[in-house]
């Protein structure tokens, strides 16, 4: 603590924050237990229509564990979980917990391709699917052989009902010994700074440790046993597994779960049920402030939001916490790092377009290329340090020693930061564009064109040029009913920047390629761009 304790952002953390937060050596299935007992006739989940309390929430969680324990599951074995938002996914989360299970997190849309590239990866023993998927499982089934499959809703000959199980045996809370700064929790799968496929090893101490880190940064604004989270956010990514469902068990919230993000849904069960946080993408927060009734569906209710996992336009963001009246607190996280590493506080200080001040305990530095440690407003690679950065890489030492160099996490970001400690994400180091030995910064411009009245989206890329090495490339998404010049656009922008950073190509599309989250696939922009 005494290390950090000297950097910039000490002095601007609000004075209701504790910077120092105890993390206790307890494991993601004690958080749960805990509650239980001081919140245990609370509604734990919100589900079409259906509430479930934390005590009945952890009586399907420990019968669910006792059913797996006769099974024959040990602790430190793989299982895969490929289900989409719903109760199941949880009380399968913490059960496995409960004995050790090491989840493998799978988005259920996954390819049978891509499926087997990460069972084969982590070689998985188990894995639960829904009824939808078992096919697709199936057909891996020929390359690898799982030990049991598991699966959520409907009947199928093909492997064991997880509900039924769930109904047949007692509870137990017979607990596997865990050795929670050392045993792996969660596998996360992501493509982290390399575009390799590769597996976070986050243990139960990192995931802990981001939770309570995130509570800490809330300060005040929120209420032990008293919130309501909207998780709209798939449960399989590592925003939503700790922003919403890990952080909402500890701090004893109610989960309205839906199931897949349809505005008209989420508008319907945010105006019902009123909750008070909310965990977006700007993809959400752009389709919220987009819909025509906005207004009539009860959104003050918020007391905070938190943006993750792209750059949230400035305009979006202005616009929903003025129809809200909600603070969006923008911040920037990997999943090497549980996620979270920055965050805007909700009281106090906070600018808007940085990802805010480090979370209680992380530390922070920008270097240059020669690891050279660089001052305050100059740009260089973003590294971090905090008892929430993984292990290391599932199976994967070459690519751990790449990310993990003297106890600092290299995340591949290009960044800065402020006189007053706030960071400011520039762009990743392999998207950065050098055009005639001149480095420009994707964000920037895609920032400028965000502002012009009729482009809804963007994403900017570098295509190869003979003369410059690099010229700019943008993809816009014009706004409904708008008809985009693409010349009055190129004029708006050389009002607004350097000439050399001026996009030279130009291309209309209907939609920007985005993952499960939301975040924009540059890499298909790239393939189209050359």
């Amino acid at each position: 603590m005494s290390a950090i304790s000297n950097r910039k952002w000490y002095s601007v953390y609000p004075k209701d924050m504790d910077i120092d937060p105890y993390i206790p050596e307890d494991t993601l299935y004690a958080l749960l237990k805990e509650t239980v007992t001081r919140f245990g006739n609370r509604t734990a989940i919100i589900y079409d229509e259906k509430q479930i309390s934390y005590r009945q929430l952890l009586d399907a969680v420990n019968r669910l564990a006792n059913a797996w324990n006769s099974l024959g599951l040990k602790k430190g074995e793989r299982i895969g979980l490929m289900v989409s938002n719903q109760p199941d996914y949880i009380i399968a989360y913490y059960a496995a917990m409960q004995l050790g299970l090491i989840v493998v997190q799978i988005n259920p849309n996954y390819t049978a391709r891509e499926l087997l590239q990460i069972t084969i990866d982590a070689q998985m023993k188990y894995i639960i699917c829904e009824a939808n998927h078992i096919e697709k499982v199936g057909d891996i089934a020929k390359t690898f052989s799982f030990a049991h499959v598991f699966v959520v809703g409907g009947n199928t000959s093909e492997g064991i009902s997880l509900d039924s199980l769930i109904e047949t045996y007692e509870p137990s809370e017979k607990r596997a010994p865990i050795i929670v700064r050392e045993d792996i929790a969660v596998i996360q799968y992501t493509g982290g700074t390399s575009g390799v496929v590769k597996g976070a090893m986050l243990t139960h101490y990192n995931l802990v440790a981001n939770v309570i880190q995130s509570y800490a940064m809330y300060g005040k604004e929120m209420y032990v046993g008293k919130e309501t989270v909207l998780t709209t956010l798939p449960l399989y990514h590592v925003y939503a597994m700790t922003s919403a469902m890990n952080l909402g068990v500890y701090i004893g919230a109610t989960n309205i779960v839906i199931q897949q993000f349809q505005v008209d849904t989420v508008l319907k069960e945010i105006k019902r049920y009123q909750p008070t946080f909310f965990p977006g993408v700007p993809r959400i927060y752009n389709a919220l402030i987009s819909h025509p009734d906005i207004k009539n569906y009860g959104l003050n209710c918020f007391k905070f939001c938190s943006s993750g996992s792209a750059p949230l336009p400035v305009e979006v963001l202005r616009k929903f916490e003025k129809i809200t009246g909600a603070v969006i607190g923008e911040g920037f996280g990997l999943s090497e790092a549980s996620p979270s590493t920055h965050r805007n506080p909700s009281t106090g200080k906070r600018k808007i377009g940085s990802i805010g001040l480090p979370l209680p305990g992380t530390d922070c530095i920008i270097v240059d290329n020669d690891n050279q440690e660089l001052p305050e407003n100059a740009v260089g690679e973003l590294l971090i340090r905090g008892p929430q950065v993984m292990k290391g890489y599932w199976n994967n030492q070459e690519e751990t020693n790449k990310a993990l160099k003297n106890n600092w996490l290299y995340t591949g970001d290009l960044a800065m930061y402020d006189e007053d400690g706030f960071f400011y994400i520039v762009g990743r180091k392999k998207e950065m564009i050098i055009n005639g030995g001149f480095n420009i910064y994707p964000q920037e411009v895609e920032n400028i064109l965000y502002e012009h009245p009729d482009v809804k989206e963007c994403a900017v890329i570098g295509i190869p040029d003979l003369e410059k090495g690099e010229v700019v490339k943008a993809f816009i998404v014009p706004k409904e009913g708008a008809v985009l010049d693409v010349e009055e656009v190129k004029g708006f922008c050389y009002r607004n920047l350097t000439p050399y950073k001026v996009p030279k190509n130009y291309e209309l599309i209907p939609a920007l390629p985005r993952n499960t989250v939301g975040k924009i696939l540059k890499r298909r922009l790239v393939d189209r761009g050359e």
